[in-house]
């Protein structure tokens, strides 16, 4: 019965908009695993950013990551009023993509040494990464409703994982084997890699802008009234999530901790290289968080369906918690199960992927059915922020104890607290509360 359950949810999922929807997370997931989370980190290190030490490294890619997240951090909310305001939030996301992508293939043209542009375009990658899904996220409510939310917005994540890991393993293989691809050198083959990422993004937005309908307002105002208007809604906004006492209480949790786990994802790679992984290893335990997650992320999606999506995430954070701990005692010493080796990193990446996405699209779908879609972008707006400025203290934070220490493992045992505390603020909120506000 519960796999028949799985199944007839499912299918519930699959109406064209909502595939269209989903294919979104394929295009920017491209980017999240071969640049943000694999090629950059390892690359800046070990090419453009050659004239510092390890530590120094990972002190600028944090800061970097960081500014990006306040960029947006600050200018999400307001946007998100332009767009519910003037039925936009399409074309926000269509702006945001095009300067991800354009910002990821100029990686292509920078130089060996020069580290500062490389950083420079990471910053606006991520910005138009980081930008493109506060309004990605807002269309959710456009493509789901009560009874298919959390089914929906695990589907988008399946798709990234499975999109961006088929991507991945193509660039895998370029560097692997780049005089198969015309390449020259492996170098050669992860700059290249750059330019098929920002193709990728480009092509797989394009059925969200022709599938997805958004609901435009009866009357549209110009924008200057909108200006007008712009800092009295976002009083209301924050006078809203202030007087909702659940919503409150769940963007403080999830503020918390969405820190750890985009900390983790975006800083994993440099701290397994940090403590010398060697390459290979690394890129074969992120195809395995890629294609492990696929099918965990819909398992997740009609788990918080059945079973409330609040227990679904607090078990998302206790694996979190433990995977961290476990993470500081990563060693050259595999694991021995029924005579065969298994390095510990394989297993660290398989802990991680059985939640990584269910945390993530339960979130997203969690906050979707709690909020009035008719400001879905200004209240996601919010919710974004909340995440970005979580991620700007979480790679800064690694990054700063890092440095200061001189150690990689209490720098990224630094996170663990982060799962504490946003579990025991999330267990505050009570289950009743946890719905839609009246209108």
């Amino acid at each position: 019965m519960a796999l028949l359950s799985f199944l007839t949810q499912l299918r519930s999922a699959s109406s064209r908009p909502a595939l269209a929807w989903a294919l979104y997370d394929s295009a920017n997931s491209a980017f999240s695993v071969t640049v943000a989370t694999t090629f950059f980190p390892i690359f800046f290190k070990e090419y453009w950013s050659t004239a510092n030490d390890g530590a120094e490294s990972t002190f600028w890619l944090g800061l970097t990551i960081s500014i990006a997240s306040l960029v947006i951090a600050c200018s999400a909310p307001l946007l998100g009023i332009i767009a519910d305001r003037r039925g936009r939030r399409k074309h926000f996301l269509m702006w945001f993509m095009l300067m991800g992508a354009s910002a990821t293939a100029a990686l292509f043209f920078v130089q060996q040494g020069h580290w500062a542009i490389a950083a420079l375009c990471y910053a606006l990658g991520q910005t138009g990464f980081l930008g493109g899904n506060v309004f990605y996220d807002a269309l959710l409510p456009e493509v789901s409703n009560d009874d298919t939310v959390h089914v929906i917005s695990g589907v988008g994540y399946a798709a990234g994982y499975i999109g961006g890991g088929i991507l991945f393993v193509v660039n895998v293989l370029m560097t692997l084997q780049p005089e198969r691809f015309g390449l020259l050198s492996a170098a050669d083959a992860v700059r290249f890699s750059f330019l098929t990422v920002a193709a990728w993004w480009v092509i797989f937005a394009l059925p969200i802008l022709f599938f997805v309908k958004e609901t435009r307002p009866a009357v549209i105002p110009h924008f200057s009234a909108v200006r007008t208007t712009m800092m009295i809604q976002l009083r209301e906004s924050i006078i809203l999530i202030r007087r909702n006492r659940a919503l409150l209480l769940f963007l403080l949790a999830y503020w918390v901790y969405i820190d750890g786990v985009d900390t983790i994802i975006t800083m994993s790679v440099d701290y397994l290289s940090g403590i010398g992984t060697p390459t290979g290893e690394l890129i074969t335990a992120i195809l395995l968080v890629q294609f492990v997650a696929f099918p965990f992320a819909l398992v997740f999606g009609h788990i918080g369906q059945k079973v409330g999506a609040k227990r679904a995430i607090l078990v998302a954070i206790l694996i979190y918690f433990l995977v961290t701990l476990f993470a500081t005692q990563l060693d050259r010493v595999p694991f021995i199960i029924g005579g065969v080796s298994i390095p510990k990193i394989y297993v660290f990446a398989c802990a991680i992927a059985l939640v990584q996405g269910g945390i993530q699209s339960l979130s997203r779908s969690l906050f979707a059915s709690m909020i009035d879609r008719d400001r879905s972008a200004q209240l996601f707006g919010f919710f974004n922020v909340v995440g970005k400025t979580a991620t700007i203290v979480g790679p800064l934070l690694l990054g700063v104890v890092t440095r200061t220490t001189g150690s990689h493992r209490l720098g990224i045992l630094s996170v663990a607290i982060l799962f504490v505390i946003g579990g025991i603020l999330l267990t505050r909120v009570g289950q009743a509360e946890l719905q839609r506000p009246e209108a």
